[in-house]
Parts: C-alpha cells; sequence; structure tokens
C-alpha cells in the first residue's frame, strides 16, 4: 500500500478511537477492534495492522489497542 493509503487508514483508526474516547480505555479498544472488523474490508485491516507490526508510528494508544484486539480475534 502506498504511503498516502497507510496515512489515510491511520487518520481513520485515529478518528474512531478520538469517537470513543469518553468510554474507558478498555472498553474504548473494544469498540475500535468491533468497529475495524464490522465495517473495514479485510485488505484494509490486513494493511493497518501489517503497519502496526512495523513500529505503528501515529497511531493512538487506543488505536494500538484495539488493533491488538482485533489481531487476537481474527483467524
Amino acid at each position: 500500500m502506498s504511503k498516502d493509503g497507510l496515512d489515510t487508514l491511520v487518520r481513520m483508526v485515529n478518528q474512531i478511537a478520538a469517537n470513543v474516547a469518553h468510554h474507558s480505555p478498555e472498553e474504548a479498544a473494544e469498540l475500535v477492534a468491533t468497529h475495524l472488523r464490522s465495517f473495514w474490508a479485510p485488505p484494509m485491516r490486513a494493511d493497518i495492522l501489517a503497519y502496526l507490526d512495523g513500529g505503528g508510528a501515529g497511531l493512538d494508544p487506543v488505536a494500538r489497542e484495539g488493533l491488538e484486539l482485533l489481531r487476537a480475534r481474527t483467524p
């Protein structure tokens, strides 16, 4: 994926995290993971998880935790 495409995914997942920030960190991370599983296409999820594996620069902490939950629950 291009750098612009990855920047877009990072911005999107960070926006999702910001929108659920009023919840506890644990619940917010769960909501991020649920949103990604429900609304993001599998290639988008694979790209953002690969980005996380590469260091995940710029990812919000809640977004990171949500991605880790997503990874743990993805077969």
